[in-house]
């Protein structure tokens, strides 16, 4: 059985036996957070990365890349059901084999989407020895995860999303946000109006030299404006902004708010505002934090899901149909973390110059 902690004093501190392991969990007290817990407590592999999360038919999926180590050619992709209040046993869903059927690669950075017009839930992910030479991959299911059509290679010079999740537009397009890591760090844009079959993609938005970005997250503005925030090099997130619907956009700038280079996550919540889940911090991967913006410009705290020393990172993030948010990340590489909050209850302050407050 998962086990649910209840976050309702000033710092509550739980204690969770994890295969004869104590870990210590520290929380500051947000009365927005609702539920947090570990996705599974045993696992054939002892390292996991990257999670995904999505509702597919009022169920919601997670997935995430699991093995002996990151780079390590038994990673594979790894999903699990969240039915009748519990998450189920993990399933290893790709394993990188290749068509020999002797040469195995590590897989990478699943990500979820659902398609909001059919019982169609994709998957995406990479395929490949690093990430400098990995290739796009993608699979389907239409049962809510439960199984899993083949895994199909996407097209040469595609990638399909590189971590986080795309977005629809009103146009039908599925813009999907990407990176490459061949030649420095640059992040692109691809779209696709078939749900990742064909595919068209944007030049890189950033030379790999002022900016070494990658992995952005998609905001969706009401006047129509896209903006885009990405991990970077430069101990920052930095941002850039479309009016055409993702097919130009502006140079990339550096945004108010600090990055270890670690992956970040959004989302466009249904009232309007903009959720971000990431490391409020220049170096290192602690803490994770929440903050909320209503014009992608001026932030607010809303909590802090983790600060104890550890890893903690590579946050997802989605809205559920019902307004909860949910959110998964690495903890510790060990575990994966899933925190539900209610926007009914979010309590936030207000940001000075990308300041966290006391």
């Amino acid at each position: 059985m998962n086990r649910t902690i209840s976050l309702w004093s000033a710092l509550a501190a739980v204690t969770l036996g994890l295969n004869g392991t104590s870990v210590q969990a520290q929380y500051h007290h947000s009365p927005s957070i609702i539920k947090a817990e570990l996705i599974y407590n045993e696992a054939p592999f002892p390292q996991c990365h990257a999670s995904t999360i999505e509702s597919s038919g009022g169920q919601l999926v997670a997935a995430w890349f699991g093995g002996t180590h990151e780079k390590h050619p038994d990673v594979g992709i790894w999903v699990s059901r969240h039915i009748d209040g519990d998450w189920t046993v993990p399933v290893e869903v790709a394993n990188g084999v290749q068509p020999d059927g002797v040469t195995r690669h590590p897989t990478w950075n699943p990500v979820l989407f659902q398609d909001p017009k059919s019982d169609t839930l994709v998957l995406f992910y990479k395929d490949g020895p690093s990430p400098s030479s990995w290739w796009g991959m993608r699979m389907e299911s239409h049962d809510q995860g439960k199984t899993w059509s083949k895994p199909t290679r996407l097209p040469d010079g595609i990638l399909g999303p590189i971590k986080n999740k795309p977005v629809m537009l009103d146009n039908g397009v599925l813009l999907c946000p990407a990176s490459s890591e061949h030649d420095g760090w640059r992040v692109h844009m691809e779209h696709t109006r078939d749900l990742g079959i064909s595919w068209s993609k944007t030049q890189a938005l950033n030379d790999g030299k002022e900016f070494g970005a990658i992995q952005p997250t998609i905001f969706q503005h009401k006047d129509g404006r896209l903006q885009i925030l990405c991990r970077s090099r430069q101990k920052v997130l930095t941002e850039s902004w479309s009016t055409d619907g993702g097919i130009t956009w502006s140079p990339m700038k550096a945004s108010v708010l600090p990055n270890p280079s670690a992956g970040a996550d959004g989302v466009t919540l249904q009232d309007g505002r903009h959720l971000l889940v990431y490391n409020h911090t220049p170096k290192g991967r602690t803490p994770i934090n929440v903050a909320i913006t209503r014009d992608g410009k001026n932030w607010e705290a809303l909590a802090q899901l983790e600060t104890d020393p550890g890893e903690y990172s590579y946050p997802a993030v989605i809205q559920a149909p019902n307004g909860k948010v949910h959110i998964t990340y690495t903890w510790k590489r060990q575990r994966i973390k899933h925190v539900v909050m209610d926007p009914a209850q979010f309590k936030t302050k207000p940001m000075t110059n990308g300041q966290w407050p006391e």
